[in-house]
């Protein structure tokens, strides 16, 4: 995702959510960060070249999940919703570094899938978990699969919400999206693609109605606002490029499918209803994952832990359950 300019940001708030409850400024988040008087649960996790924040719930004894933020260069904010999978395991969910509550990063040679996989098995060990559960979104998908390819020793099952696991084919499916919006948005992306002044307000609108469509359907607030305010442009812009469906980063040509008939954990794949990154994509990725399941998430476009909460939650978690009573996850399945 790209930030959105404040103004239409804030019409996107409004529009589409309710009342919230008030959460800590950032301001105060930074200053308890200088201190270290983290709220119970978070910590500051010391990696190469910076600090990774994460937070440790849940009460269950099954194993633990660590949740995988998509980007690159977001948050995890809009995966707080998983932590409620803590009933029945340990659920980690963290910011990569770079962006959200983790210090931030200029170097570009940190921008790398290599950096945040030694990132991801940091945590890891820093845990003491010899075997988890890896559950990426989005670009972390990306970072979940090369994570399995390094340590497949580590990795109990891998959830893969929203595969991004072949970018040509995605930015082929993003690109045929353009097509379904307005005219004017049509005519600024090819306006401002043309002369590569991606910060015209007129591009940056077009993206904004995108979002609308493909990426959040019904965003809450509060996280919303967060995960903006925190990203890293930089990062974004480098791995991908200016927008969601103008992929000029060095992610350009990555491309995995080959790999994924080597996976030999239990595998789920979920992918919105409506999602940027396309159902019949993801249903190939699914094709070629032995034994994976598939689950379609109703109503939702890419960020299903905003749109569609409840069946994203309850489709993990049974999924999980299987996997840590080694039932195959086709056995488990059943549709929402």
């Amino acid at each position: 995702m790209r930030s959105l300019t404040p103004f239409v940001a804030a019409v996107i708030i409004v529009a589409a959510c309710g009342e919230s409850k008030p959460i800590q400024s950032d301001t105060a988040r930074v200053a308890q960060q200088a201190t270290g008087a983290l709220p119970t649960g978070e910590q500051l996790l010391s990696v190469p070249d910076g600090r990774i924040w994460y937070k440790k719930s849940g009460t269950g004894a099954g194993i633990p999940v660590i949740l995988v933020h998509g980007g690159p260069g977001f948050s995890s904010y809009y995966l707080k919703s998983l932590e409620a999978l803590g009933a029945d395991r340990p659920v980690i969910r963290y910011d990569q570094l770079g962006a959200g509550k983790s210090d931030k990063i200029t170097d570009t040679s940190l921008f790398t899938i290599a950096h945040f996989v030694r990132e991801l098995d940091s945590l890891r060990a820093s845990l003491g978990y010899d075997k988890i559960h890896v559950l990426g979104h989005s670009w972390g998908t990306i970072v979940a699969y090369e994570y399995y390819h390094a340590h497949p020793e580590h990795v109990a099952s891998i959830v893969f919400g929203s595969a991004c696991l072949d970018i040509p084919a995605y930015e082929r499916r993003a690109r045929s999206l353009v097509a379904t919006l307005s005219d004017s948005a049509q005519k600024a992306i090819k306006v401002a693609e043309a002369a590569k002044k991606y910060d015209a307000p007129s591009y940056q609108s077009a993206m904004n109605e995108f979002y609308g469509k493909y990426v959040f359907r019904h965003p809450v607030e509060a996280d919303l606002d967060s995960t903006f305010k925190t990203a890293n442009d930089a990062i974004y812009n480098y791995l991908q490029g200016p927008s969601e469906f103008t992929i000029t980063g060095t992610l350009k040509t990555y491309n995995v499918t080959s790999g994924l008939s080597a996976i030999k954990v239990p595998t789920l794949y979920t992918v919105g209803e409506f999602d940027e990154v396309g159902p019949e994509i993801v249903r190939g990725f699914a094709a070629m994952t032995p034994g994976a399941k598939l689950e379609v998430i109703p109503g939702s476009a890419h960020i299903t832990t905003w749109d569609n909460p409840d069946v994203m939650l309850r489709v993990v978690r049974e999924f999980l359950a299987a996997a840590d009573a080694g039932v195959s996850p086709k056995d488990s399945a059943r549709t929402p």
